[in-house]
């Protein structure tokens, strides 16, 4: 310790003594390894506070320097301010070299980290900069203890990445501060592609020789992730370098809390992150002394012996390194031209330096000219060549070995001779090679060649072309990502207008591009080349850009989704679907399963666009006041930012430390609110929050005080918005209340009390529902409020206090959130049931619905404009909307209660929809041909009779019903005739109430109104003569019908809800309830035959084996049996599954069951012994989930060779292999089941939005 220290130590030690308690102080200097454990429990020991003190104070002054400086950041820490003033002037001075003797020279164990970290080697004439290299080093020690960042900064051309890398060249560095390795990524100015680019190789450079990793990610963020978990997991405490950093958005992509050198131009690009950060500054040019002597080493002469010419070109080039370093090359070619290189920098002199650090281009071009000029006439075209390169972008060896038709070899050696003269560098990470020129290299050719560049860009073109043919470049080729990421770029450049057009209307390359690179990039293409490809056909551009658009979230999945089976899904006029069927036909005729959607015509879709942009939940999004960016936020903590045209993200920022609720645009859009559920509200502009502390607060503009407080809400304040000119604010709680306040007072305006509208007249105050208003609005003129509650939206009238409307919506779900638009009468309002409803203010009603979402939906914002809505969900997505296109009928959806009949190639699909009505559906065209009237009961059940002249339907109040009085019934000609039915058609549904009605149509005449169930009606069936007509219910029992007589025999056993049944020989009935039994009986004289107990939980799926000698059950105990009807004793237990079994099928010839679970998992095994065949899918092929939720339903083909079944999607199974063979996306999820015809051709099902689908197997 130093004398002047000590002394200070001393002076002050009795006031130290008798103010600091020890105990944190202590806490501190053991993390900084200045007290050891021994130490602190001979401290703690002491019987005093001022004893523990003292001894503390004793240790110290026993220690070094280090020692004191910890003592003294611990006192400042812990509050001793006053303490660690006392202190201040007597702190040592020293360096983080004290006790770091550093090891100079080339170390082996440098040598190889440096070269596996990619690491620049020293250029071929280097001088040291000991002092800058110190300066690094001094800072690079800083990183030892905790992850940072360093920013080396200076003006282009002055070194930063020679000195960068020669720090690094000592052992202690290395050793003591990053034993993790070194790995150096050559930055540049980058858009997004390009820096995915760098993380795809990043992580690729990681996971050599791991297995975890199979593919490159195709995302920043997944990049990201990626690289976060291998740094921390694979190469803990490692540097990673950032050269050429001329972005701050980039170091958001590689910020993993990690340690970090920077390189770049910009003083100020580490502001955007956190962390420690500490700055190097490098001056712009090399002193006289160190320029001559770089010229010296290219010239090999002694500096003392140089001519007067070599101090003159240091001047005039004002010791540039770059510049320096070219004339020196030349000189080493040419030693006798000092003058003639001195005269030509004096034609054109270097101008001073502006102070935002950029270069002089005219100068600097002239400085490679004169490179150029001394270049072989063949190595000079080879250069000219190198003019089409983008800026900052690394192009592999093979890339120019195409462009050149030349060996590998033989361009190596070319390439090598520009990178001697520094007229171009090399990136050498192990085996392979990357080059790429310095931009303002790239800004002379350019320049030069101006006039020759559409040739250029042709030949790379061509040659492309010529190598390639009629395929494309794989994952494995070295080159593809150059391609993939610039081929396009090249024919617009080249004017090769034709080419590409081929390339860009291409599914192949469509998919090529995807898989690797993602869809965002794809869109991107198409809006940049947009103005070249409507000159062909803008439909064709459209086509594809909204197939992208579309289906893009869906296209990030792994494993990859087949492409040609999603073109499929566009409408018939789309080039799209045009290619899809091509070659959809020629994989067919090789066994590949594709789908069909036959009444695909009949869906309207209101998507524009669909965006993933977070990993869990998205809470809130919004537009920006011009309508270009979208903000999100949600539950992975994240604030994202990206193009509302093509969905390309622009900004990723982890902006709390728990779930982000909510985000809004600044008036300018420079700025972006958030708040979160870590209490606290990030801002920049003027706003209101509110919060469960029952508050609301106005922030100001000019600073990050709160302006006001607002008080009065007893609960929860869930919304607030300003009222259009902004002097009032409006409020909802979970108190039931809206108030408005004063903008300016804070003071409150007036209340409205929700809680009155759901308030029977004799209904005691203390006894109500709590009402949550979940958001409140204003018109857009300000005369109205409207509130959320339950599934009302009420508009008040400001002026008067008066309820002028409530709008109801579904019964079924909860407002989350609602939103007006400003250019027009429509409200949006998201519900808590997977959709959002569009109502027109003016007309009171429901003007359409926007389904799609898979899951909650949290969100809606319209545009400023008026002309597009977002809306933000639990399964990670923001779905765009044109309003402007919704009509009446797309607030009417499918419900996933149906039947269908498959007879001589044509399907009918009977199903109820969310009006209460009845359709009958042509599955050939998808048109409707039938609608009943609504119902007075929510429809549960229905059916057709087999031979297509029976039809049923059952309520919830127990009563069956044939026919319906004043029915009224809308036929199209279009599918009735072609039909031509012999006779009336009748059918049988079962509502909620308990009802079952048959009707006949299409006169709509009711025929029979059966009563006797008395709870909702689950399952209706005729049996194949059509006079029986069999009914399940919720209350236990079922039913069994002559409709004609209304005579019933009821079979009555089962303790609960009776599941479902199934009719088997002989007059028999198979039954499985939620009691856990399986029943069978005689369903003619209603006898019980037998009853089996196999399972300790609900039995939910059973099936019989074509030739009747077994049946097996699924049940809730994650179980699933195969057993006789003859004998109880021979029964095989199925284990194995690890969720509820919901499905079990045989295959026709007897020999396999199929289970599938709650998990997404389906098990084949083999009937005759109860051993597993295949898990399907299996673990290899599982990326992101199991079949997208429960597996509800399966079907086997005639054969018994393909597999079908239903959960989150539809999925087709190779029963030889276990493997998939087909996925059909669905709009929605949650499948209930799906009707198969029994050529195994057509399938029928509903999703969760109500979409039907009818498939048919492309042949």
């Amino acid at each position: 310790m130093e004398e002047g220290t000590r002394s200070c130590l001393l002076r002050n030690r009795s006031a130290l003594e008798q103010d600091i308690k020890t105990s944190y102080i202590m806490d501190h200097l053991i993390s900084e390894e200045v007290l050891n454990l021994e130490e602190e429990q001979k401290i703690k020991a002491q019987a005093t506070q001022k004893e523990r003190a003292v001894l503390l104070l004793d240790l110290i002054l026993q220690k070094d320097n280090y020692a004191v400086i910890s003592f003294y950041n611990a006192l400042l820490n812990e509050g001793y301010k006053e303490l660690a003033a006392l202190l201040q002037d007597g702190l040592p001075i020293i360096s983080p070299f004290t006790n770091k003797v550093s090891l100079d020279g080339l170390t082996a164990y440098v040598q190889t980290v440096l070269c596996e970290g990619g690491v620049p080697q020293r250029p071929v004439v280097f001088v040291d900069r000991p002092v800058l290299v110190r300066t690094i080093r001094n800072e690079l020690y800083k990183l030892e203890a905790d992850p940072g960042w360093i920013t080396i900064y200076g003006m282009a051309g002055c070194g930063k990445s020679v000195l960068a890398a020669e720090a690094l060249r000592n052992h202690r560095v290395l050793t003591e501060c990053f034993p993790g390795g070194v790995h150096w990524v050559a930055v540049g100015k980058q858009d997004r592609a390009g820096i995915l680019v760098k993380l795809q190789n990043l992580c690729s450079r990681f996971s050599q020789g791991s297995q975890t990793y199979s593919s490159p990610p195709l995302n920043i963020e997944e990049a990201r992730d990626r690289l976060r978990f291998l740094m921390a997991r694979k190469y803990p405490r490692s540097l990673l370098v950032l050269d050429d950093v001329w972005d701050s958005w980039v170091l958001k992509c590689f910020d993993v809390q990690c340690r970090v050198l920077i390189t770049s131009r910009d003083k100020s690009i580490t502001e955007a992150v956190t962390g420690n950060n500490f700055l190097v500054s490098v001056q712009s040019g090399l002193s006289n002394d160190k320029g001559l002597e770089v010229l010296a080493r290219f010239v090999n002469l002694e500096v003392s012996i140089l001519p007067e010419q070599a101090h003159s070109i240091v001047q005039e080039c004002k010791g540039s390194p770059l510049v320096v370093s070219l004339i020196g090359a030349l000189l080493r070619e040419f030693p006798n031209r000092w003058a003639y290189y001195l005269k030509q920098l004096q034609n054109k002199q270097f101008k001073r330096i502006r102070k935002s650090s950029s270069y002089d281009y005219e100068a600097l071009d002239e400085a490679m000219a004169i490179s150029i000029e001394v270049l072989e006439k063949g190595h000079k075209e080879y250069y000219k060549d190198l003019s089409v390169l983008k800026k900052d972008v690394k192009v592999a060896t093979k890339v120019l070995c195409i462009l050149w038709e030349m060996d590998t070899e033989e361009v190596e050696d070319i390439l090598q001779v520009f990178v001697n003269k520094s007229l171009l560098f090399c990136d050498r990470n192990g085996k392979s090679f990357q080059y790429y020129l310095h931009d303002l290299q790239l800004d002379f050719l350019t320049e030069q060649n101006h006039d020759r560049l559409p040739d250029l860009h042709a030949k790379v073109v061509r040659q492309y072309q010529k190598t390639y043919k009629r395929r494309f470049p794989s994952p494995s080729d070295e080159d593809c990502m150059y391609w993939y990421s610039f081929l396009a770029n090249h024919m617009a450049k080249a004017k090769m207008d034709k080419e590409l057009y081929s390339l860009m209307f291409s599914m192949d390359w469509i998919k090529a591009k995807t898989e690797l690179m993602g869809p965002a990039q794809v869109i991107n293409d198409f809006v940049e080349y947009r103005h070249i490809l409507d000159e062909e056909n803008s439909t064709v551009r459209e086509n594809f850009q909204e197939f992208l658009s579309l289906e893009g979230h869906l296209l990030v999945q792994k494993p990859f989704p087949d492409i040609v089976q999603l073109g499929l899904c566009q409408p018939d006029s789309s080039e799209v679907y045009r290619q899809a069927k091509l070659q959809a036909v020629e994989r067919a005729k090789k066994g590949a399963v594709y789908l069909e959607w036959m009444n695909k015509k009949t869906l309207q879709n209101l998507s524009r666009l669909v965006v993933r942009p977070h990993r869990d939940a998205v809470f809130h999004a919004c537009f920006s006041h011009d309508g270009l960016k979208i903000a999100s936020c949600g539950a992975d903590k994240t604030l994202q930012i990206f193009k509302s045209e093509t969905g390309e993200k622009l900004l990723d920022i982890d902006a709390h430390d728990d779930e982000v609720l909510c985000c809004a645009f600044s008036p300018d859009d420079k700025f972006v609110a958030t708040c979160s559920s870590d209490k606290t509200v990030k801002q920049k502009i003027l706003l209101a929050t509110c919060s469960n502390d029952t508050f609301l607060k106005i922030w100001d503009l000019r600073g990050t005080s709160c302006k006001n407080t607002l008080f009065g809400h007893m609960k929860s304040v869930n919304h607030c918005s300003f009222s259009p000119d902004d002097k009032y604010l409006a409020s909802c709680s979970n108190d039931g209340m809206i108030k408005l306040w004063e903008t300016s007072s804070a003071n409150e305006w007036k209340y409205f009390d929700v809680n009155k509208q759901f308030r029977k007249p004799d209904d005691d105050d203390d006894d109500d529902d709590e009402v949550l208003l979940k958001c409140c609005m204003w018109s857009s003129d300000g005369a109205q409020i409207i509130a959320a509650a339950k599934n009302i939206l009420f508009i008040f009238d400001v002026k008067t206090d008066d309820v002028v409307a409530e709008l109801t919506t579904s019964s079924y779900s909860t407002i989350q959130s609602c939103d007006i638009s400003l250019t027009s009468p429509l409200l949006a309002v998201a519900l808590l049931q997977y959709s959002v409803e569009l109502w027109d203010l003016e007309l009171r009603k429901r003007v359409g619905d926007c389904s799609g979402h898979l899951s909650w939906v949290h969100c809606v914002r319209f545009s400023m404009d008026g002309s597009t809505l977002l809306s933000s969900s639990d399964d990670q997505t923001v779905r765009l909307w044109e309003p402007n296109e919704v009509h009446s009928s797309s607030a009417v959806s499918l419900v996933r209660d149906m039947d269908a009949v498959f007879q001589e190639g044509e399907v009918i699909v009977l199903v109820s929809d969310n009006k209460k009505c009845l359709q009958l559906i042509n599955g050939r065209t998808g048109d409707v041909m039938c609608q009943s009237e609504v119902q007075d009961s929510r429809i549960r059940c229905c059916c057709l009779n087999q031979y297509v002249n029976l039809a049923a339907f059952g309520r919830g109040d127990g009563i069956l019903k044939v026919g319906m009085k004043s029915a009224r019934f809308v036929l199209q000609n279009i599918g009735w005739k072609r039909l031509q039915f012999q006779q009336n058609l009748l059918i049988a549904v079962g509502l909620e109430n308990g009802t079952v009605k048959v009707l006949e149509l299409p006169s709509g005449k009711i025929l029979r109104t059966l009563i006797g169930h008395t709870e909702c009606v689950q399952r209706c069936q005729f049996t194949s003569d059509g006079i029986t007509l069999i009914s399940s219910s919720d209350d236990a029992t079922i039913r069994v019908w002559n409709w004609h007589t209304e005579e019933c025999k009821v079979l009555e056993g089962h303790t609960e809800q009776v599941k479902n049944f199934k009719l088997l020989r002989e007059s028999q009935l198979l039954s499985w309830s939620f009691d856990g039994t399986m029943k069978v009986w005689n369903f003619i004289s209603g006898e019980l035959l037998k009853s089996f107990d196999y399972h300790d939980g609900a039995v939910l799926s059973c099936d019989a084996s074509p030739d009747g000698s077994k049946v097996a059950s699924a049940s809730a105990d994650k179980s699933a049996k195969i057993w006789s009807l003859n004998d109880a004793a021979d029964i095989l237990v199925l284990t194995g599954h690890n969720a509820c079994v919901r499905s079990c099928k045989f295959t026709w010839d007897n020999e396999y069951l199929a289970t599938g679970d709650d998990n997404g998992e389906i098990r084949i095994w083999r009937v005759r012994d109860g051993s597993l065949l295949h898990v399907c899918p299996k673990e290899s092929e599982v990326k992101d989930s199991k079949h997208g939720g429960w597996v509800t339903d399966l079907h086997f083909s005639p054969n018994s060779k393909i597999l079908v079944s239903t959960g989150g999607y539809i999925k087709w199974w190779d029963m030889n292999t276990g493997e998939s063979l087909q996925t059909f996306y669905t709009n929605g999820t949650n499948l209930k089941s799906i009707h198969v015809s029994s050529d195994f051709k057509t399938f029928v099902t509903i999703d969760n939005i109500g979409i039907l689908y009818i498939l048919r197997m492309v042949n």
